[in-house]
């Protein structure tokens, strides 16, 4: 009977660190997908750029009138075919 009670306790020991185990990666997994939650905010407020102040960047469109047209020829004769 001792026998059978003392298997009884060790059995209940592993059954509680397993599931402290369990508990431990469960606590694991949240924290990782907290970060990774971070993560994404860190991102989607740089892609949204409201950290950013673009105002000097900006470019009037009155100056673009005022300059001239260029007559530039971009080919470089390649693309002709050459019979002999």
């Amino acid at each position: 009977m001792k026998n059978i009670f003392i298997l009884l306790i060790i059995l209940n020991s592993f059954l509680l660190a397993v599931d402290a185990k369990q508990e431990t990666k469960m606590d694991k997994e949240i924290q990782k997908q907290i970060e990774l939650e971070k993560k994404y905010a860190r991102e989607q407020t740089f892609y949204k750029g409201e950290d950013f102040d673009l105002k000097s960047f900006e470019i009037n469109p009155d100056s673009i009138k005022s300059i001239p047209d260029s007559n530039i020829d971009y080919s470089d004769g390649d693309d002709v075919l050459e019979m002999d």
